[in-house]
């Protein structure tokens, strides 16, 4: 962590001095704002989090509850969030107070006595094979928490408005706050009283009944599966031996999904309650939570659940939907998208695959930067399309995914040839639901794949996969990726040739590119975060002779960086190469970064001409 730069701090360094908007926030809702984010879920505050990174944007999020909240239906953490996280600066505490999925076990009939369930399979879950982070399970409250936190404590200090709810919109032709929203009060002070506000873009971030997706004309398209499921939170004393690890129990009397939680006594059961009838008209959904319980018994047999407390339950049926269109630019058009949707909005599907908060973070990941980007006047409004054509695709793989899943979970046993086709499917198909497989296509703010030879190991239009590298000025060994934080900054990692003099070259002809997007009156590497990584040994390596570049002066004290320069090692601390790791070409590369952690463009050093190109596509030259 990073801190000083803008003189001595004494407090927490995690929280930054105000800034702009935020040095005098105004109490009320205003009537004008720039960005409006309706919801304070996932997306929602993830995305607030984001814009406080952006102090002279004014955003305003609005809820209707009348506070935080204090039980979160979703629980599951994939490793692509814990990465996020990091971004955001709380992974570490995230991960101290949740439940490392470290195993998940699978059960079925016993074939000596078919009517009791045995252990077949007992598989190390996939976490560490494919990410340094761990697959969690904590409650969504306290993820919102964090954010919340995040979003408090940044520069813009922006915190929720809550009783405010969302009544309706209209989206103008012009004007400079091209969005009339309607909200009414519905606490407080200010009880029953309604207000407009105009913005310049709305987030709508308010779930599976969004109010926005309605205003915008957007549509659900999918349907339902004919099938129940009872889902609870709860404390017990049992005989069960794996209530500690994660399960997938398939009996004759059904399915469970066995998900234990944060704390080291809760867990979260999913139950199966069967085929639902065509005539039901939603009326499995009344299900009492003691006939869930003796479903539960039941499954287990011939273990027991003794229920102390149940937290929370719910009874759902399976749905998968994907709306027709995540903006409001509903044909083939110019405008530019004043309204968003993100999350349950645009998305639905069982909450069994661990998805709904995650893939819906990523989605107000995705948008908040180029929220931020075109408001600061970094990138033409253009790029705002980029949002719906990037992650609509993803919801759909969503959608297939989590029908594929649901189906093999509620098999009857009759209907299962192998026990152990569920854990191969599960570990097989591990990194999708990781949040890994997300590759984005050729666009504005992804290039070419034609030098991806350079880098085997950082596939275009992925996220960044970090590795260990040596900080050249301690000698310590980080992740080179964990550095980048959630700060609106494109990010090129220039990875040297073998002698290092291709590298000085690269960042002479650089230099004057980057100065190009970048205000006179900013830091240097306001907009880019450039570093160098030397494939010499680090005690080779005088950091004060690398190129002006990678040693930049920032802050009100003009500080010199020394966090720029890497060595890819080994070293006694780590046997990682980075260039071996991730099949990177010993005649050096650059990787270009977006500010959401994916690779946008791979380039050779000797490529400064395609470098610009790729940036006169992505960005405006500051002002």
């Amino acid at each position: 962590m990073q801190f000083h730069h803008h003189g001595y701090v004494s407090g927490d360094p995690r929280v930054h001095d105000a800034a702009g908007l935020g040095k005098d926030r105004p109490a009320a809702l205003p009537d004008e704002v720039d960005v409006l984010i309706v919801g304070s879920g996932p997306a929602g505050m993830l995305l607030a989090a984001q814009m406080s990174q952006y102090p002279g944007i004014s955003t305003r999020i609005i809820e209707k509850r009348e506070g935080r909240l204090v039980l979160g239906q979703a629980d599951g953490i994939q490793p692509r969030s814990v990465e996020t996280f990091q971004a955001f600066g709380f992974a570490e505490r995230i991960v101290a107070e949740a439940y490392n999925i470290g195993w998940m076990n699978f059960w079925s009939p016993d074939p000596e006595n078919p009517r009791e369930i045995i252990r077949t399979a007992r598989t190390a879950d996939y976490a560490y094979d494919i990410c340094e982070f761990p697959h969690l399970i904590v409650n969504q409250a306290r993820v919102l928490d964090y954010f919340a936190e995040a979003a408090a404590t940044g520069p813009g200090r922006i915190a929720p408005d809550y009783g405010v709810e969302f009544v309706g919109l209209t989206v103008h032709d012009e004007g400079e706050y091209p969005v009339e929203v309607r909200v009414r009060h519905v606490a407080g002070e200010r009880a029953g009283e309604e207000q407009t506000v105009r913005a310049k873009y709305v987030a709508g971030c308010d779930g599976a009944r969004s109010g926005v997706r309605q205003a915008i004309g957007r549509t659900h398209v999918g349907g339902s599966a004919a099938h129940a499921w009872g889902v609870m939170d709860v404390l017990v004393n049992t005989d069960f031996p794996d209530w500690r690890t994660k399960c997938a129990i398939n009996s004759q009397a059904g399915n469970i999904l066995h998900i234990p939680r944060e704390g080291g006594y809760l867990s979260r059961m999913y139950i199966d309650l069967g085929e639902v009838a065509q005539d039901d008209d939603h009326r499995v959904r009344q299900t009492p939570i003691e006939e869930i319980i003796r479903k539960a018994n039941d499954i287990l047999h011939p273990y027991t659940l003794d229920v102390k407390q149940v937290a929370w339950h719910s009874v759902y049926e399976v749905g998968h939907r994907v709306t027709d269109g995540f903006d409001d630019v509903l044909e083939e058009s110019d405008r530019t998208p004043r309204v968003f949707l993100t999350g349950d909005a645009c998305h639905t599907h069982s909450a069994k695959a661990g998805q709904g908060m995650n893939v819906s973070m990523q989605d107000g990941f995705n948008l908040g930067w180029k929220l931020g980007s075109v408001l600061t006047g970094r990138a033409p409004e253009a790029l705002l399309a980029t949002y719906g054509a990037e992650r609509r695709p993803v919801a759909q793989q969503l959608i297939d995914f989590d029908r594929e899943w649901s189906t093999l979970m509620a098999r009857k046993p009759e209907e299962i040839s192998d026990p152990g086709e569920l854990a191969t499917y599960y570990l097989a198909t591990a990194e999708f639901p990781s949040g890994f497989m997300t590759q984005y296509t050729s666009s504005m703010i992804t290039g070419s794949d034609a030098h991806q030879g350079l880098a085997g190991g950082f596939p275009l239009g992925k996220r960044f996969k970090s590795a260990e590298v040596i900080r050249v000025g301690d000698g310590n060994v980080v992740h080179l990726g964990h550095h980048a934080k959630a700060d609106g900054r494109w990010r090129v990692y220039a990875f040297g040739d073998r002698t290092g003099t291709a590298l000085a070259a690269w960042a002479d002809a650089a230099a004057p590119l980057f100065a190009r997007f970048t205000p006179a009156d900013a830091d240097v590497d306001a907009v880019f975060d450039v570093k160098a990584v030397y494939q010499q040994p680090y005690e080779e390596i005088e950091v004060t002779t690398v190129p002006e570049l990678f040693q930049p002066k920032t802050g009100p004290l003009g500080l010199t960086d020394w966090e720029k320069v890497y060595a890819a090692g080994p070293s006694k601390w780590t046997e990682t190469d980075i260039f071996a790791a991730r099949e990177l070409s010993r005649d050096g590369v650059v990787i270009v970064v977006r500010p959401d952690q994916y690779v946008a463009a791979i380039l050779p050093l000797d490529g400064v001409d395609e470098l610009a190109e790729f940036f006169e596509g992505a960005l405006l030259p500051a002002s």
